[in-house]
């Protein structure tokens, strides 16, 4: 066995005798929270573990026994600083963290006091994040006292933990309503959000490292409010952020929980919420400006004004309308991929091309490959274009071979030319905003399973503000038994997209228009008759019928080459590829904001 260096011997702390594997083995619960990995702490269950937990007392033969030193720092990105410790040395970060512990006591969230007889205090923990704007750009030093939740015990520490927030397509909608309408959309957020919530349980936690109160170094802090981190902090924000803005006279949405609605005459009001970000439009200007001072008053608030960066993404408005992109987050995964200056290509997916989960290629490297899809499947949320392609190389999770791989990075290509494109929502006042649905599937498109894939996609007011491509769940035997499917899938989401879209504008929306391109599948859908072909269609399909009937939406035939959702099935070539790609309301924002489309 290898003795320590005389550095490692001069840099080991005072309490640690450098060398010999028993008095690591001994010694280990002597070192600070602060200098030790989120996942070591030794209060963590089981599936968190230290080395020695897994190896045992001794050291692998042939390397050298070091001490865990906070003074060692540990390589992350954005200079963010890997311990207390090192954090504590940087006036940035101990700037943050008094900002933090003082938004802390000014709301009242804790009182110091004595661990009652039987309870246990939860541990707490500092994380330090660096803020970026839509350019890259350090815009804040965030650090964020988080209690170590995983501590907690359902049924005594807590109990519901869910709390909703506004799907992407509800924020769509509300974004392509107010472009449509010619409204401003504004941006507000909570600062120190959760801190506000109401705890009901019984909750101690200890005191924070950095600030421990002199002379009280046995007293535990008992929560007022939630912090975050613990399980409850979520549901505990909702509650009180959803009273509020009851008593200003909204009203929540059926459809959608995270929307409010508020109408005063002939101002209307519309707030989408997600966790700490309002996201506000409305047709009244001065009630706008009255419902931030009224969010001013109950909490501390962040006024951002005009919506510009949302979740990641980039939001220009103009007066000819608003459009959506990720371009700088597009740039992260193609830097993180090493894609990064490749030679971009025009489509995502080779035209017809079919892949199996048998290829006979050589395996990769399953952890990275999943982790660009999960990059990429956000991505989506702007490029539609990208949902056929993303979601048909997600089928190969499992086991990824190189022919998957060679096909991913091909979507990365495609990525890295098409960077600057997104969603635009022009501005249309004046004309009902009808929603119109479009319902598609490749029969039996699926080489292994030999299920169909459906593509569905809602416009706006000709804006896109919904869509999905994914697998059939069962195997259809026909063509029309793989669009009647699709059909019926299409139709729930045309429900709840009016249902919502009809309780925004305060009155009963029309009926959703779908549209399919198989005669077949919209005769079996107006048509009531079971035979051979559709006797054995689960019950379940047979909405869309009951739907049509009642006139909750109107079935209508579209020729192939109309078929937007076409783009959702299947790899296009290149020419039909772009020609839908426009058609379903995707521009280059950079080229638009020239021309004067997408521009501030």
């Amino acid at each position: 066995q290898a003795t320590p260096t005389a550095v490692d011997t001069e840099e080991a702390p005072a309490h640690q005798t450098p060398g010999g594997p028993d008095n690591v083995a001994e010694q280990h619960d002597e070192f600070d929270d602060e200098i030790l990995d989120a996942d070591h702490d030794y209060d963590a269950p089981l599936r968190f573990r230290s080395v020695n937990d897994i190896i045992g007392p001794a050291p692998p033969r042939g390397f050298a026994q070091r001490a865990l030193l906070a003074e060692e720092p540990l390589a992350t990105s954005y200079d963010e600083p890997s311990s207390f410790t090192e954090a504590e040395r940087s006036p940035s970060w101990r700037k943050a963290m008094i900002e933090e512990i003082e938004a802390i006591e000014e709301n009242g969230t804790w009182y110091l006091t004595d661990l009652p007889p039987g309870r246990k205090a939860i541990g707490v923990k500092w994380v330090f994040k660096v803020k970026q704007d839509e350019h890259g750009a350090v815009s804040k030093h965030k650090a964020r006292l988080v209690v170590k939740g995983y501590a907690q015990r359902h049924g005594i520490d807590y109990d519901e933990v869910f709390a909703p927030v506004a799907r992407l397509d509800s924020v769509r909608l509300l974004i392509a309503l107010a472009a449509h309408e010619g409204w401003e959309v504004h941006h507000m957020d909570v600062k120190s959000a959760f801190l506000n919530g109401n705890l009901q349980e019984e909750v101690y936690v200890q005191q924070p490292a950095g600030f421990i109160v002199s002379g009280k170094e046995h007293k535990v802090f008992r929560l007022r409010k939630a912090l975050y981190g613990l399980h409850q902090a979520p549901r505990a924000w909702y509650t009180k952020l959803d009273d509020t803005l009851l008593s200003l006279g909204f009203r929540r949405s059926e459809s959608e929980h995270a929307v409010y609605i508020r109408q005063n005459n002939d101002a209307k009001l519309v707030v989408g919420v997600y966790v700490d970000d309002l996201v506000i439009t409305g047709t009244d200007r001065d009630d706008l400006r009255v419902f931030k001072n009224e969010m001013a008053a109950a909490f501390k608030m962040s006024d951002l004004g005009l919506l510009h960066y949302y979740l990641g993404i980039e939001v220009k408005q103009s007066a000819s309308g608003i459009s959506l992109s990720q371009g700088a987050y597009a740039a992260k995964i193609l830097e993180r991929s090493g894609m990064a200056g490749c030679n971009p290509c025009q489509t995502p997916m080779e035209a017809r091309l079919k892949l199996s989960k048998q290829s006979t290629e050589s395996p990769v490297d399953a952890t990275a490959y999943r982790s660009f899809i999960g990059s990429l499947r956000y991505l989506v949320n702007t490029r539609p274009d990208l949902a056929f392609s993303v979601g048909y190389v997600s089928r190969f999770l499992e086991e990824p071979k190189e022919d998957h791989l060679a096909a991913l990075k091909r979507i990365l290509r495609y990525v890295a030319g098409t960077s600057n494109w997104g969603l635009w929502f022009g501005r249309k006042k004046g004309n009902q905003a009808q929603l119109t649905g479009f319902s598609d599937a490749d029969f039996a498109g699926d080489v292994d399973a030999r299920k169909s894939t459906t593509g569905v996609i809602f416009m706006l007011a000709e804006s896109p503000i919904s869509w999905q491509s994914k697998k059939q769940r069962i195997v259809a035997q026909s063509s029309c038994e793989s669009e009647y499917i699709a059909a019926a899938n299409a139709t729930c989401q045309a429900l709840w997209l009016a249902q919502v879209l009809g309780e925004v504008q305060g009155s009963k929306p029309s009926a959703p228009l779908l549209k399919v391109d198989n005669k077949s599948a919209i005769a079996l859908i107006k048509n009531p008759v079971l035979h051979e072909q559709s006797r054995h269609i689960e019950v379940k399909y047979h909405l869309v019928r009951k739907c049509e009937e009642k006139g909750l939406i109107k079935v209508q035939f579209v020729r192939s080459e109309e078929q937007l959702s076409d783009i959702l099935t299947k790899s296009l070539g290149r020419a039909k590829f772009q020609e839908f790609r426009s058609k379903i309301g995707m521009i280059n924002v950079v080229e638009g904001a020239r021309q004067g489309l997408g521009g501030d």
